[in-house]
């Protein structure tokens, strides 16, 4: 799927962020006086210049929802770096009508990646996040299908729930006619997408075709407990309590349990059985402890999982990889992960 354009005005915005970004980390630490967490963490120089700049500008929980998703497509847009398209990129859809984009570079014998985007379940889109798609189809050579599940609050919960499943069953229907194993399918996602991975992996435990992994970025795990991130950086311009409060409020219907294991995985009556996951956190993100608790609990039911923490970043931080170089950094320790796992997997079945 192909970005929109930046228009004039976006394309100076994008400059002067990539200009400031690249300052000498002495004047940006100057500049922005980046803040040490309670784990003793500082944040990354080039991040604290672009939290700071964004305290001053609008909120997009201000907004009516259509509104909202019309300003943060802008942002991501602007935000995201420009990689070079795949040799394939197919728009699919399903016997259900979801819309999904399929990235291969010609090697779908390493597998694929079912991905979906973040967004708190109500913004977001397969545009937005073509970057990171882009990366993760390039940097691990699987082929990676990018899903367009529905939004909140014209379509609350369970219709993301829904939508994964249907590109679920679609993927696994058709790997084999792509080259897929479908025995190597990855289920990927960032924020509410590590929460609709999350809970994809409980809902096919037990089939004939299982997830070979779940790549969970800073996932939304558990709507029941407040854990101490949450208050930590409640006010946090990538992601604050207020913004994470209209999420809540538009994706999930009144008089909703919000401990069902569809919205709060952490709250299933066993996690046994699922797939190895690999938890990837950062140590400003108020959802933080929500990761780190379901990582935890994936590991005393027997379930190998791999905690990998991005200390001086931010949520979202896969969207910010044109206007910050740790985040580029980051988003490229993270593919070369989920790369080093599908190798992992390859030398295990060759032996």
């Amino acid at each position: 799927m192909s970005t929109p354009p930046l228009t004039v005005a976006q394309r100076l915005q994008r400059a002067l962020l990539v200009l400031l970004s690249r300052l000498p980390t002495p004047l940006q630490r100057l500049l922005a006086r980046p803040a040490t967490n309670a784990a003793g963490d500082t944040m990354a120089p080039d991040v604290a210049l672009l939290m700071k700049l964004g305290e001053s500008g609008p909120d997009y929980s201000d907004l009516p929802p259509a509104e909202a998703r019309a300003t943060t497509e802008r942002d991501l847009t602007l935000f995201a770096s420009r990689i070079p398209a795949c040799p394939v990129e197919h728009e699919l859809e399903t016997d259900e009508g979801v819309l999904l984009t399929r990235y291969s570079n010609g090697t779908p014998e390493r597998g694929m990646l079912l991905f979906f985007h973040g967004g708190g379940f109500v913004i977001g889109s397969r545009a937005s996040y073509t970057a990171p798609a882009r990366m993760l189809a390039h940097g691990t050579g699987a082929d990676v299908v990018s899903v367009e599940y529905r939004l909140a609050p014209e379509h609350p919960f369970p219709a993301a729930q829904d939508d994964a499943l249907s590109a679920w069953r679609y993927v696994v229907e058709r790997a084999a006619s792509w080259g897929v194993d479908p025995h190597r399918i990855v289920l990927a996602g960032e924020s509410a997408g590590g929460n609709i991975a999350a809970v994809l992996c409980q809902q096919v435990r037990g089939e004939a075709v299982q997830p070979m992994l779940q790549v969970l970025i800073q996932p939304v795990t558990d709507l029941v407990e407040h854990r101490p991130s949450q208050d930590e950086f409640a006010g946090s311009p990538a992601l604050s309590a207020k913004q994470v409060a209209w999420f809540v409020e538009n994706y999930v219907p009144a008089g909703t349990d919000v401990a069902d294991p569809r919205v709060s995985p952490y709250r299933a009556a066993s996690l046994d059985g699922l797939p190895p996951a690999i938890v990837n956190l950062a140590g400003f993100d108020p959802l933080h402890d929500d990761g780190l608790a379901y990582a935890s609990a994936l590991l005393a039911a027997g379930v190998p999982a791999r905690v990998e923490r991005e200390a001086g970043l931010v949520h979202g931080y896969l969207s910010y990889t044109a206007v910050s170089p740790s985040c580029r950094r980051a988003t490229e320790r993270l593919v070369a992960s989920v790369a080093a796992a599908l190798d992992h997997s390859t030398t295990t079945k060759a032996s």
